[in-house]
């Protein structure tokens, strides 16, 4: 597997991965992702910015992460010092074929090399209450429950955050 940076060219393949991915979330009873969102418009900028990271295997995308600095308003309420410098996860999906072979976790150990990268020492996530499958996987990772926030642009959803200290 191959983790690098997606290009302009990635563009179709992650739409369509996050395509496949919403009908399974929303069945499971997690509304984290719409149609509406995440949308094109919102991975076009994210390629844009250098922070959207494809997984690749055998020349298919298989997963996706925005890697980026970007903490929302609403983490000022979860239980860690928001105005700390952190590398946050986004936007994390793994193509239903691969889902259960370790893309989800190639992808958050970018986001720490990325934090070594930039001299931080703390990464971030927030996922959907109803997301069972990130729940079981950020602690595994090392990653600490931080509380539960609301996020404006989704309302109605309860989202856990997750926090990881880097040296």
């Amino acid at each position: 597997m191959t983790i690098r940076r997606a290009t302009p060219a990635d563009l179709p393949a992650v739409v369509a991965l996050v395509q496949a991915v919403v009908p399974l979330m929303n069945a499971a009873g997690n509304y984290q992702w719409t149609s509406e969102y995440p949308n094109e418009a919102v991975f076009q900028q994210d390629i844009a910015l250098g922070q959207l990271w494809v997984a690749e295997q055998t020349g298919t995308v298989v997963g996706i992460a925005a890697i980026t600095q970007d903490q929302d308003p609403e983490y000022a309420d979860a239980d860690w010092d928001a105005a700390e410098p952190a590398v946050v996860t986004h936007r994390l999906a793994v193509s239903p074929a691969a889902q259960g072979l370790g893309v989800a976790q190639a992808l958050l150990a970018e986001a720490e090399a990325e934090a070594r990268r930039l001299g931080l020492h703390t990464l971030r996530v927030d996922t959907n209450s109803e997301n069972a499958a990130t729940q079981r996987l950020f602690p595994k990772l090392g990653y600490r429950f931080a509380g539960e926030i609301k996020l404006a642009f989704r309302p109605g959803l309860r989202f856990f955050c997750y926090e990881k200290r880097v040296d």
